[in-house]
């Protein structure tokens, strides 16, 4: 089977081509630095070195931790993260600056990947969440490369796809990959892939270890001090198409009873920034982008944040987190991150990209699921006019953080060994 993926991946080959390409038109950064995307490209390590791949955004935030902790113990090894996405190469632009090399991960075809490690030279790589691509574990296992999958999960609704293919990727997983998942839930989906059990780990959500920069919080309360110091206020962050609807309409209700009530809107994909933008002005409210240098004024009911890596920041402005991709099957968002800021968390029914922690966060009294507009006013109205239930809600969401910390020691324990055997 690994040979007909092999061809297929071949045949594929130049529809990826096409679907960046089309991505360009409305994201110019798609075309930028397109060949190492095929394994080409200038950037390069001059030593054997660690590579760790992030998909996007989020997984470049869980991996932050990962990158400093190897920073402290193996302060002279050379390091290189990958990203699929230029909104993850920004944000690692943003969070590691000239310390790291940042290249595109090679698309999944064997010339593609060879050409890969040929440049880069992995000593150890280190995959985020849930990346499955066969033809790159073929080749760290023929190379000898140690390959751990760090935080890694699986969704009730992935692993009927994957099962479809299983022989494909039973075979992928069997090249001695260490898997170090987020719960025993994910670990028992790997093992039905064909993980092997020894080499199968439950670490923890490494978001769970994540503390946001001081001055993020410190930037966040001087902008709500200098823009809306006696205004409620309240985020929706991550939106997708078909929520902002809903979180329109919440709003309109919540302003009914909280006239100055202000909403933060953080759509998820930059690509969808004007529609939302057009969205919010048939809307018929005043709204500020701040893309634009806009800010929000006593008049203005929406600040439209359409700028990339700056919701932490707005969290930290803002009073209650509603934490998008739930009320539509997208499969919910990083609940964690407004946790860790002490904040009382909302989210809709859809959370199965994170299951275990949206249960234990509902289970703690911090996580509040709402099925709709109505429902999401009416705990945001609740919340924004109670101060004692919202200081109630963060303490316990930050406790509940606090208690699921841990999995960035036990990942790290799992990849020293790796990193002192010889390679290959």
């Amino acid at each position: 089977m690994h040979r007909l993926y092999q061809v297929l991946s071949y045949l594929a080959a130049p529809l990826v081509v096409l679907i960046l390409l089309y991505k360009g038109l409305s994201n110019r950064a798609y075309w930028e630095r397109f060949e190492e995307r095929f394994g080409f490209g200038s950037s390069r390590l001059d030593r054997p070195g660690i590579w760790i791949h992030a998909v996007s955004v989020g997984e470049v935030i869980a991996a932050s931790g990962v990158v400093r902790a190897f920073r402290r113990r193996y302060p002279n090894m050379p390091m290189v993260i990958t990203t699929v996405t230029p909104t993850g190469a920004g944000r690692a632009a943003q969070l590691f600056g000239d310390d790291i090399v940042h290249s595109y991960a090679p698309y999944d075809t064997p010339g593609s990947v060879r050409r890969f490690f040929n440049r880069m030279q992995p000593r150890i790589a280190v995959i985020m969440e849930t990346e499955l691509w066969p033809n790159l574990f073929s080749e760290c296992g023929r190379r000898g490369v140690p390959l751990v999958l760090a935080n890694a999960r699986i969704s009730p609704r992935s692993l009927g796809r994957y099962l479809r293919f299983v022989g494909l990727f039973r075979q992928a997983l069997s090249h001695g990959i260490v898997i170090a998942a987020q719960s025993d839930s994910d670990a028992e989906r790997f093992r039905l892939l064909g993980a092997s059990p020894e080499r199968t780990h439950v670490t923890g959500n490494l978001k769970a270890d994540m503390e946001l920069p001081p001055e993020v919080v410190e930037r966040g309360h001087a902008f709500r001090m200098a823009h809306a110091p006696q205004r409620p206020v309240w985020i929706a962050a991550s939106t997708h198409g078909g929520e902002e609807e809903i979180v329109l309409a919440a709003h309109e209700q919540v302003r009914r009873t909280l006239p100055s009530a202000l909403l933060v809107l953080v759509p998820r994909h930059p690509e969808r920034f004007e529609a939302v933008a057009e969205l919010i002005g048939k809307s018929g409210v005043s709204f500020q982008r701040r893309s634009a240098n806009g800010v929000p004024g006593p008049g203005d009911s929406v600040y439209l944040v359409d700028t990339l890596g700056e919701l932490p920041l707005f969290y930290a402005v803002a009073d209650v987190a509603f934490v998008a991709g739930s009320l539509v099957p997208i499969g919910g968002h990083n609940l964690l991150e407004p946790a860790a800021l002490a904040m009382p968390v909302l989210a809709g029914p859809h959370n199965f990209n994170s299951q275990d922690i949206s249960a234990l966060l509902e289970e703690a009294g911090a996580l509040e699921i709402v099925q709709d507009a109505d429902g999401l006013a009416k705990a945001v109205g609740t919340l924004l006019s109670d101060e004692a239930l919202r200081r109630d809600r963060g303490e316990r969401a930050r406790r509940t953080l606090a208690e699921s910390g841990g999995a960035l020691e036990r990942l790290m324990a799992l990849i020293q060994p790796l990193l002192e055997r010889p390679l290959g």
